[in-house]
């Protein structure tokens, strides 16, 4: 196996980081490293913050409810950015008509995700940890207004990135079977035995990992998922069509 499977195959999500900042070169890097990612159609439409003001980032937590919003190496945020192109277009003498659209702001969440990946593999490459935090979208007007992001932007989520202060267990995955399908979509029901045996394995992995004081299964976090919202996340749509989009 070559080192790239390797890093790949050996992510886990670090929640718990050492005091050390990211130098400015390691930053560098791991923004070069988000912008070589995929873009659709070449439009590069993706923007990245970083968040250095420790009130912004105190602020940041307080929405997301995690301590390590604040408390890592360094703290991204990456944009849905269908604006910068929409001001280039005028700059040419052009009407751009076509950025608020469905088809745009995907893109731009496209952009966002695939530069962020990158991100997060260069990051575990040179043997710093990171995890996502899409739980700043608890309360996303919010973050906006932090950010000053004008119309035809919209932030996917943020990235913690840092010297780990913590070795967690691999959490494992649904099997390859209940995920990869040939030629047809195969519901889950006809693949329940390996759900069941998913279900038990991971009901053992949080049994080790919280000394037996959490059990629990796949099944049921899934049901559970499909019946609670974050109060503030139940009017998403609303905002994302303030900020232009979806015309």
């Amino acid at each position: 196996m070559n080192e790239t499977l390797n890093t790949l195959l050996q992510h886990r999500s670090i929640r718990k980081f050492t005091a050390q900042p990211l130098d400015k070169a390691t930053v560098d890097l791991l923004i070069e490293a988000a912008q070589a990612a995929s873009t659709s159609s070449y439009m590069q439409a993706c923007s990245i913050i970083s968040i250095t003001d420790p009130k912004l980032k105190n602020a940041l937590r307080d929405i997301s409810t995690q301590d390590y919003v604040a408390d890592n190496g360094h703290l991204f945020m990456f944009v849905a950015d269908t604006a910068r192109n929409a001001e280039i277009a005028r700059m040419q003498g052009a009407e751009p008509v076509h950025q608020g659209s469905a088809d745009r702001f995907l893109a731009g969440v496209y952009d966002a995700t695939a530069a962020c990946q990158n991100m997060v593999i260069a990051a575990e490459s040179l043997g710093l940890g990171a995890v996502y935090l899409g739980s700043i979208l608890n309360d996303v007007q919010k973050v906006m207004d932090l950010l000053g992001l004008p119309p035809l932007t919209f932030p996917v989520f943020a990235l913690a990135v840092g010297y780990p202060d913590q070795t967690p267990q691999q959490k494992p995955r649904l099997p390859a079977q209940i995920v990869h399908m040939e030629n047809r979509y195969v519901p889950v029901g006809e693949r329940q035995d390996a759900l069941a045996a998913y279900d038990k394995a991971l009901a053992d992995y949080y049994g080790q990992r919280a000394s037996g004081s959490r059990a629990e299964t796949f099944s049921h976090m899934a049901a559970a998922y499909t019946y609670t919202q974050q109060a503030k996340r139940t009017v998403l749509g609303k905002v994302i069509r303030k900020q232009g989009f979806f015309y």
